[in-house]
């Protein structure tokens, strides 16, 4: 009973250890999202944007008053005439200063209030903001561009096992052509070049399986790095390439790509805050006026005396034009570049947009001639290998029939393949899912 009851556990254990290490099914839109999760760029960004958020605050402190407090204490030797009711003894020539040691307190709250700079904290404070709204919208640039690579990663891992069945089952073809040629040589209805000549197409066959299978690995590991995963990778991918009819209005679709491409938002961001730093750096020619009050307590020995001040400074740069004047050339300079990189990148888009639309055009036409190609070479095989067992065909034939057949597959899954990734390049460039 007791060794019932431990083989029943272990069976237990066993089918609950295959379990936990069986590769789980991973869709297109669970690796996209975990990609989101997990890729470190993103973290990057958004540290980028809480920073920038950061340097806002900073700008906005100079509103705030500033309030010190400071305590000095000192032990000095000095003269007695210098320290608080000090006299000189003797006279003429005969004079003489003593000196003495003696403890210094010195302590004070001290507050400034900046009260008028013509508006440049103001405009320091909306350059740093429209930083944060670059920051944000480079940020989503990050994800799209995450996004993609994962959907990248993924046709080409389905890619890759596609072309890894295809391979097999041309071995198992190839290995089938060699046994039938060696059955026909051994009865003497084939010469011997019918074997040595199946014997090279399955070595090739073999030959083309091993590198389909190292594809497949390397695919699973773009896919980890696109996915930002670290650790352990076992996923077994579910979705299969399903295509629809899609059909698109060139300039609507590129208007939409100009309105939603976050690297032009960024860009004129930029711009913004490139001109408020502008607007800022030519306020430094102007005066600025701050407030100050402060309170102190000073002596030699407590009681401190007390004391307080106030006042109100006005601040005017004199001699500051040069050093001002070139840091508000830098600033223009650096804007006429924003603008010129936002006319390039507009360029740049409109490119994206196109070529996505000529490779998925192309791509579907591609699928539809390949399709038919595929038909046509599974029939020529088939003829060939009947002609072949019947006696009325020869090796090569067979073999280029074979040949064909594995040629049309690849280039069908290439078809296929390149559809699905220029429709993730076009909803990236579009800034929209289109499927």
């Amino acid at each position: 009973m007791r060794c019932a009851v431990f083989m029943v556990s272990l069976l237990l254990f066993l089918l609950a250890h295959e379990k936990a290490h069986a590769d789980m099914p991973l869709t297109l839109q669970d690796a996209i999202e975990t990609a989101l999760a997990q890729h470190p760029t993103l973290r990057m960004g958004q540290a980028t944007v809480e920073a920038a958020q950061h340097r806002v605050r900073q700008q906005a402190a100079g509103y705030l008053p500033r309030v010190a407090y400071t305590y000095t204490y000192s032990r000095q030797q000095r003269p007695l005439s210098a320290a608080v009711g000090g006299v000189n003894v003797g006279a003429g020539l005969q004079q003489r200063t003593f000196s003495q040691i003696f403890n210094f307190n010195s302590t004070n709250f001290n507050m400034t209030q900046l009260l008028f700079d013509f508006g440049r904290t103001l405009d320091s404070i909306r350059s740093a903001a429209a930083s944060v709204e670059a920051g944000t919208a480079d940020l989503e640039a990050t994800r799209q561009t995450v996004i993609f690579n994962t959907k990248q990663a993924y046709h080409s891992v389905l890619s890759a096992q596609q072309l890894l069945q295809v391979a097999e089952e041309t071995v198992r073809q190839n290995q089938r052509h060699r046994e039938e040629a060696q059955a026909r040589f051994q009865v003497g209805l084939a010469p011997r070049f019918d074997v040595t000549q199946a014997q090279v197409q399955v070595s090739n066959a073999e030959l083309n399986l091993v590198t389909a299978r190292n594809n497949v690995a390397l695919g699973y590991e773009t896919l980890r790095t696109a996915m930002g995963v670290t650790g352990p990778f076992r996923f077994t991918l579910v979705d299969m390439w399903e295509r629809g009819t899609m059909t698109f209005d060139d300039e609507a679709i590129l208007a939409q790509a100009y309105g939603r491409r976050p690297e032009l938002y960024s860009l004129r961001a930029q711009q913004k805050a490139a001109a408020e730093r502008v607007s800022a750096l030519q306020k430094q020619y102007l005066p600025s006026v701050s407030g100050t009050a402060q309170y102190n307590w000073t002596g030699r020995e407590y009681p401190l005396q007390q004391g307080w001040l106030w006042g109100v400074t006005l601040t005017v740069p004199l001699f500051d034009d040069i050093l001002t004047t070139a840091q508000v050339g830098e600033a223009q300079a650096t804007l006429r570049n924003l603008h010129a990189q936002e006319e390039n990148l507009r360029q740049q888009v409109a490119l994206e947009v196109r070529q996505s639309l000529l490779t998925l055009r192309q791509a579907e036409e591609s699928i539809r001639v390949s399709e038919q190609t595929l038909v046509q070479a599974r029939e020529n095989l088939d003829l060939a290998e009947g002609r072949y067992s019947a006696g009325v065909g020869n090796i090569i034939e067979l073999t280029d029939a074979q040949v064909s057949l594995t040629s049309a597959r690849a280039n069908n899954i290439q078809a296929l393949y390149t559809y699905k990734t220029a429709v993730a390049q076009l909803e990236k460039a579009i800034g929209q899912r289109l499927e």
